[in-house]
């Protein structure tokens, strides 16, 4: 049987995999070989060192729960339509002077067209919206 340590890495690393459909947690063991009591003790542990979230969930008549990553790890694909990147004005663009991110009317459009989108727009895999927001 594998060490507490090395289920909870297994685990987290699973669960990021999983990014926003999230996993359920007999799902996890399952794929770890762990027993259900032991899952359920590392699901907790990971929640409590605030790296997952736990969702109860009806599944097939049973209660259970889905675990969800707090934090996805960026992709190159959240920035990869940023206007920032081919902009002519890049070199000369700093908060402190006339060219401004501050008054630049494509990165707020392009920041504001990504919250109509919703995750997918930012690859899956965005930082920001991998954050818990409560």
């Amino acid at each position: 049987m594998p060490k507490r340590n090395d289920l909870e890495q297994k685990a987290l690393h699973f669960v990021v995999g999983t990014g926003y459909e999230g996993v359920l947690q007999s799902e996890l063991w399952r794929e770890l070989g762990a027993s259900s009591r032991e899952g359920s003790r590392v699901a907790i542990k990971l929640e409590e060192k605030g790296l997952i979230r736990r969702e109860k969930e009806l599944q097939g008549g049973r209660w259970t729960y889905r675990l969800f990553p707090k934090r996805l790890p960026a992709s190159i694909e959240s920035i990869a339509d940023c206007p920032c990147l081919l902009c002519k004005d890049n070199a000369r663009c700093d908060p402190t002077t006339a060219i401004s991110p501050k008054s630049c009317s494509k990165l707020t459009e392009w920041i504001l067209s990504l919250g109509k989108e919703g995750p997918a727009a930012l690859g899956g895999g965005s930082f920001a919206q991998g954050l818990d927001s409560r």
